[in-house]
């Protein structure tokens, strides 16, 4: 499938995540070690459709586009540790969040590093441990559960 999994374009996201324009929230991974851990970017611009909204004269990424923008690192993590594509008849469905913590605001220009890591997979249900930093701090955290469901919303 993915030759490297530690150099991965939008154009090999794009046929792991099913997301698209808006709705796209990683640019790109940079590193990736199947079952246990991955790093991804999100650049924020202030071209992003939110930010017309939100908050006009000051804009702010909205708190819940960082929970998926992290919901989506972890999906790519699923999918390149199974080697599965989304074009596939499998999905990865988020199916809770929980400990969700808000540190400072992101807007436009920052680059936001999404990390997560594998902390175990029982039944089919992965959980993950996520974070999303700005120059090095922590602007939000949370845990995921996500699991494969055949077929398509």
């Amino acid at each position: 499938m993915i030759e490297n999994p530690s150099a991965i374009d939008i154009g090999e996201i794009m046929k792991m995540l099913p997301h698209r324009y808006p709705f796209l929230l990683v640019d790109r991974v940079l590193e990736c070690t199947p079952y246990e851990t991955i790093k991804a970017i999100k650049n924020v611009t202030i071209n992003e459709p939110f930010f017309t909204g939100h908050f006009p004269g000051k804009p702010v990424m909205p708190g819940v586009l960082l929970l998926e923008a992290m919901a989506q690192a972890t999906g790519l993590l699923a999918f390149l540790s199974n080697e599965t594509l989304s074009a596939t008849t499998k999905m990865y469905y988020l199916v809770g969040v929980d400990k969700a913590r808000f540190r400072r605001t992101v807007g436009p220009g920052d680059q936001v590093m999404l990390t997560a890591k594998l902390q175990r997979c029982i039944r089919g249900i992965y959980k993950f441990e996520a974070a999303a930093l700005v120059d090095g701090s922590e602007v939000a955290s949370a845990e995921f559960m996500t699991t494969a469901m055949e077929g398509r919303a």
